[in-house]
Order: structure tokens, then sequence, then C-alpha cells
């Protein structure tokens, strides 16, 4: 695998986020407490493996620059300062002639929060025949939709998932872009209508996961309702459901090919319903594997990881010890 970089374009202006975005760049602004949009793809960078990120950055940089300094939890932090906005392309250009020909990288919108897998983004990205490839959701209609028949309407559905893709706002590509001669713009409206024509286009999709765009105040409301009782976590995250005197309820997304620490709770017995995915839970001297579906008992004392083989999400209904675990191994750096 060649080394990849990341970049994060910060330089919008986020006026629809006003008064917010007059005192700090719109990545700055936090969807938990003390944890921003940033935070949240600094975060995920680092737990795929990017040791390096450029920080494309205009409007208010010296705020980022004061949160973030040089590093940030271990990874390396470049700025690059666009002194005149001329859009997305201009931006990145100036991010690749920091690069060089030779690295390749993820380039993420910076008012983008996402739960997609960047590890398999990456790995796809090189064993692909395309230079650059775009990440791509389902789209939510922003309304709620109705369906006729003949000359009756039979059923509401209140905001669905569309049966169409948008681009997600995540990026791969494999070394230096061709700008051509365009030297400002939008890249969305530019190069990629371009690249496309030109059959230099790839994708990656991962259906079903959460995905936002932040440039509302309404979009705000709900990431932040999100993540009132969320965590993210190196392989995913976790999310309290139920919290009562009586039981707990969280919900546990982990990513495929990733895993959660070795540990064991000292009072917690837990049982585990798969809402989806695949894998298996990792005791001491055994494996026991899981589909959709399957559920799965683990006593107090019970040292074991979850092994995601499959994006997985499940529900853990326990009784009510919310901290109680005990790591043995980490996977990651924390």
């Amino acid at each position: 695998m060649s080394k990849t970089a990341g970049m994060i374009l910060c330089g919008g202006f986020g006026k629809r986020l006003r008064p917010i975005t007059e005192k700090i760049p719109k990545p700055l602004v936090e969807i938990k407490e003390d944890y921003t949009i940033l935070d949240k793809q600094l975060f995920d960078f680092k737990n795929a493996g990017i040791e390096d990120v450029y920080l494309l950055t205009g409007f208010l940089n010296e705020k980022i620059k004061e949160r973030y300094g040089n590093e940030y939890k271990g990874v390396h932090i470049h700025y690059v300062i666009e002194d005149e906005p001329l859009g997305t392309l201009n931006a990145i250009r100036l991010g690749m002639e920091q690069l060089g020909e030779d690295i390749q990288c993820i380039i993420r919108n910076g008012d983008v929060v996402a739960d997609l897998n960047i590890k398999k983004m990456i790995e796809q990205g090189e064993n692909s025949t395309y230079p650059f490839s775009i990440f791509v959701t389902k789209m939510q209609s922003p309304y709620g939709i109705v369906e006729l028949s003949g000359d009756r309407l039979v059923l509401f559905k209140e905001k669905p998932i569309l049966d169409y893709y948008i681009n997600g706002g995540v990026y791969f590509s494999k070394g230096a872009i061709d700008f051509g001669d365009f030297e400002k713009g939008d890249i969305e409206k530019t190069i990629f209508p371009l690249m496309a024509s030109e059959n230099s286009l790839g994708y990656y999709k991962e259906d079903g996961l959460f995905w936002m765009a932040i440039d509302t105040s309404k979009e705000l409301e709900m990431i932040r309702k999100e993540y009132k009782n969320r965590t993210d976590k190196p392989w995913g995250y976790e999310k309290v459901l139920i919290y009562t005197d009586k039981y707990l309820t969280k919900e546990l997304f982990i990513k495929e090919g990733y895993q959660t620490s070795f540990h064991y709770h000292e009072k917690k017995d837990e049982t585990m319903y798969i809402m989806s995915g695949a894998g298996y839970i990792e005791f001491e001297g055994r494996k026991e594997y899981f589909g959709k579906n399957d559920t799965i008992r683990i006593e107090p004392n019970e040292k074991h990881s979850i092994v995601a083989t499959e994006n997985t999400v499940l529900h853990e209904v326990s009784t009510p010890h919310l901290d109680d675990t005990v790591r043995v191994k980490d996977f990651y750096t924390r």
C-alpha cells in the first residue's frame, strides 16, 4: 500500500450557518460538547491509518490553527492557506502542489459527517483502474412524498431514502489531478464532469451508512440530536438507546475489517442482537460466528472482542452498568 495523505476543505464561509460561523469556520462547529465536525474527520483519518492531513483553509484559518496546531492526537497537521477564495478547484490544486505527484490522497469536504470505511475506500481505489473515485451515497428526500394510484392518493412516506446516488463529498486520488485549463470554480462543476466524460472517474459506495452534510441550522440540530447519546469509536460508534435502573440498551456500529478492544465486564450481563452484518465474537480460545438476526449471550468476566467481517449493527441489552468495561488489549491508539 502506498502512503496516503488526507486533505480537508476548510475554507468556506458557512453563510447559511450564521451567526455561528461569523466567529468560527464551519468545520469548527460543535456537533456535541467540545467535539467538532473537524474533530470527527481527523479521528476517522487517524483510524484509517492516515498520518498526514492537509487542511485547505482560508476564512478564519487562525481559529483552526489555534485548535489543532501542528499535531492532533498523533496526526501531523499541515496548513494550505488560500488568500483569495477561488472555489474548491483552486484549494485542491494548492493542496496537490504541497503533496507532490506520487502521493495518493483522500479529500473530504469540511462539512460532512459520515461513517464510511475510509480504509476500505483507499484499498478499492488502489486496486481500481480509475485514477480518481468519489464516495456516493443514496439520497434522502428533503420532503415527505406521496404515492398515487389512478385518481387516488394512497400513501404518505416521510422523507424516504430515494433510489438515487449523490456525491458524498469524499474523494480518493491515486496521484496528481490534471486540472487542464481550469484555474478556479468548484471542482464538482468543472473537473468532475470532464473526467466522467473521459471514463476516468470511479466510485465507492456503502449503503445504509449515516451521512450528513451540515449546511443549515436545521441540519446542525439534526446532527446534534444524533450525537446526544453517541460516542465515536476507532471501530465505529456506540449509542445509548435506553438507560434505566433496570436495563441498558446500546447500539453498536462496527466497520468491516475492524474490531472492538479485547475486554470484559465485571458486573454487566449482556445479550447481543445482530440487526445487520456479519462477523464473530472472539473469546479466549474460541470464536462464535454471527449473522443477521442472531443472538449471543455474554456473561460477566467473559473476555471477548467483536470482529466485523461486514459492516455490523447490533443492539446490546444488558444490566444497567454503563461504564463497566475493563480493556485487556486495545487494537487502536486512543
